[in-house]
């Protein structure tokens, strides 16, 4: 793998005075923590002091995550005006997320809801997907669809209409429909780069400033699997 904490190597989808949006690759940390390694806020920071030759410090807000080993769509606040209300809009469900992935088995029917309740292990850093409510759990829903039927995987477009902790990967284990590569949730082996088969394909929601509706697609990594869902 390239040097993740070295700007030039950012693959920017969109940018504004207010936004920036990036295609997050595999491996990455949205934001610093104690592996100490580069963040990609920071790099992001740094992309944007080269690029405005910008003296001091460049402010930049971490709006919402992706987990290390996933890729795809993340969107950062460039002004302390723009912040808030992305963070609004997020907590508030008002955002459009669609996540690609790739699973071993098929699940039972071509598309479908997943409800469950989600119990987070703060010490495994894992949660537990239970069919009704338990104790500190949260609802989890999103939809999904088949997309593409490859030699041994199938390709499913995940509507996300929660945002929980590791709530794709947690609820499509908990069908026995294991995200490819996540030994975590129950997978049989790990990818090579550590890596999941997991995408934040699609992210839509309204501009902070502009309020109009505006949306990014980013196109997943590089590799054989994924070039064959494109």
């Amino acid at each position: 793998m390239s040097d993740k904490s070295n700007s030039s190597n950012l693959q920017v989808l969109y940018e504004d005075n207010h936004l920036i949006v990036v295609n997050k690759r595999p491996g990455d940390i949205v934001q610093g923590d104690k592996t100490g390694d580069t963040p990609l806020s920071e790099v992001v920071k740094q992309f944007i002091k080269a690029k405005y030759n910008k003296p001091g410090n460049v402010y930049l807000g971490v709006v919402h995550r992706l987990d290390r080993p996933t890729s795809g769509v993340v969107l950062f606040a460039k002004t302390s005006k723009a912040l808030p209300r992305l963070n609004k809009l997020f907590s508030e469900g008002k955002t459009k997320k669609i996540y690609w992935t790739l699973v071993k088995n098929r699940p039972e029917t071509d598309d479908g809801q997943l409800v469950h309740w989600l119990v987070r292990n703060p010490k495994q850093n894992k949660s537990y997907a239970y069919p009704k409510e338990v104790p500190n759990s949260k609802k989890a829903i999103l939809k999904y669809r088949i997309l593409k039927e490859l030699d041994s995987y199938f390709l499913l477009e995940i509507d996300l209409k929660t945002g929980r902790h590791h709530q794709i990967r947690a609820q499509l284990a908990a069908i026995g429909c294991h995200i490819k590569g996540d030994l975590k949730y129950g997978a049989q082996r790990s990818n090579k780069d550590g890596s999941i088969h997991l995408h934040a394909r699609h992210l839509e929601l309204e501009h902070p400033v502009k309020k109009e509706s505006i949306g990014f697609v980013a196109p997943p990594p590089e590799d054989s699997l994924w070039n064959a869902c494109v």
